[in-house]
């Protein structure tokens, strides 16, 4: 349930003139009313004659409040001196953390980033709540047969599960969900990450700090005299991160990172594209997770119904030729004050595992494309993001209409 009860504390606090006005109780009331409301993050944007305030809320951005131009830098200010980051630097963008107590002593991180712009510096803040570390594959969206698959990869010794998809799709969550997993006495594990997320009690985790000559390539060689067993880097970005990653995999360890790229599919075209050889690709690519994440419909307004013939028709020719349509009823939602008439609360995840098997293996070694790939996978069994999307949308967990906004089929 949302809890609005920190709503009119900020909303008083900005009401406030003068010596009456509290910046501190201002950013601290901003962030737990963010933190209330579930947002992922919080946007202060300077315009020429106030400052707006927008939330992240399940992955749209809503209007929260204006506040006053007069105030812009006193808020800025505070917000640096919570992240440890220079207050008297104004023309440079700058990046920090500060942790946070929230009501019902909720530990909240809060990493910070600041950037120049026109009317002033503008702010954006992602909150990192502490239950977002608690989750686990089911809570994720996988299905019982794709949670198989990556339980399976996990307990190799060696080889590389790679998490694909675009900035916000929680595949840096996935990743933190499998080290959970694997977090015991008798593994070691150290990430190497840009910037830290979550801290896990257990793991080894190093901070990349480029302007130190620490970046993803020298902290992966550095790790490897550290004597891991699991390894997770935060992305591989480049061909030589790419290069030291893959024969990391390749000498007994068991890697987890994650890559850009639209599908699983297109995850092993592109390693070849960064220069790795093909044979080394098939050796050490145990898994690629492909992953959305969707709106999911409000369990307290939301129904099933029965769509006319033309809404069925209409949603049948939206979706690729061959996507299997559900042919019952369909879900939607009304919208209440349990999800501030929106219709949706929280998200879900939309998956597809792409298993390096035999097949697969031939495929990379031919150099094969993505779209080949992926007519091999699912021929093997793989279930595509749109497809495991559809299966969620028939089991009233998200609509059709979500999931293509997402996909972008």
């Amino acid at each position: 349930m949302i809890k609005e009860d920190q709503k009119p504390l900020l909303l008083a606090e900005l009401e406030k003139t003068g010596d009456q006005l509290s910046i501190v109780a201002l950013v601290d009331r901003l962030v737990a009313y963010a933190h209330a409301i579930g947002a992922s993050d919080i946007h202060v944007d300077p315009t020429e004659h106030e400052v707006r305030v927008r939330l992240r809320v399940d992955g749209v951005l809503q209007r929260c409040c204006l506040f006053s131009k007069q105030i812009q830098n006193e808020v800025v200010s505070r917000i640096k001196v919570l992240s440890g980051l220079r207050t008297d630097e104004h023309n440079a963008p700058q990046d920090g953390r500060f942790r946070r107590v929230a009501p019902g002593d909720e530990t909240v991180d809060v990493r910070v980033s600041i950037a120049p712009t026109y009317y002033g510096e503008n702010v954006v803040m992602r909150l990192l709540a502490d239950r977002a570390a608690q989750l686990n594959l089911d809570a994720l969206g996988f299905s019982a047969s794709d949670k198989q698959k990556i339980e399976r990869a996990i307990k190799m010794t060696s080889g590389m599960i790679l998490s694909t998809g675009p900035t916000g799709s929680g595949k840096t969550t996935t990743l933190y969900t499998l080290i959970k997993m694997l977090n015991s006495d008798d593994i070691s594990i150290i990430t190497i990450e840009d910037p830290i997320e979550y801290a896990i009690s257990g793991i080894e985790q190093i901070q990349v700090n480029a302007q130190g000559g620490l970046t993803f390539a020298n902290g992966l060689r550095s790790i490897l005299r550290q004597d891991p067993n699991v390894i997770m880097v935060g992305e591989i970005r480049d061909k030589e991160t790419a290069g030291i990653a893959v024969n990391t995999a390749l000498t007994g360890h068991l890697l987890l990172s994650t890559l850009h790229t639209n599908d699983a599919a297109t995850t092993l075209p592109r390693l070849l594209d960064m220069k790795i050889e093909p044979y080394l690709v098939a050796s050490t690519v145990a898994v690629a997770i492909g992953q959305r994440l969707v709106r999911r419909l409000c369990a307290a307004c939301k129904g099933a119904y029965d769509p006319s013939e033309a809404e069925r028709k209409a949603l049948k020719e939206s979706l690729p030729k061959g996507t299997p349509y559900p042919e019952g009823k369909l879900y939607a939602a009304k919208g209440c004050d349990e999800c501030a008439e929106t219709g949706y609360r929280g998200r879900i995840g939309v998956n597809e595992v792409l298993v390096v098997d035999n097949d697969i293996r031939d495929a990379i070694l031919a150099k094969a494309s993505a779209t080949d790939i992926r007519t091999i996978a699912i021929r093997n069994g793989m279930t595509t993001m749109l497809g495991d999307g559809i299966q969620k949308a028939a089991t009233g967990e998200t609509t059709i209409a979500e999931v293509l906004r997402v996909i972008h089929e």
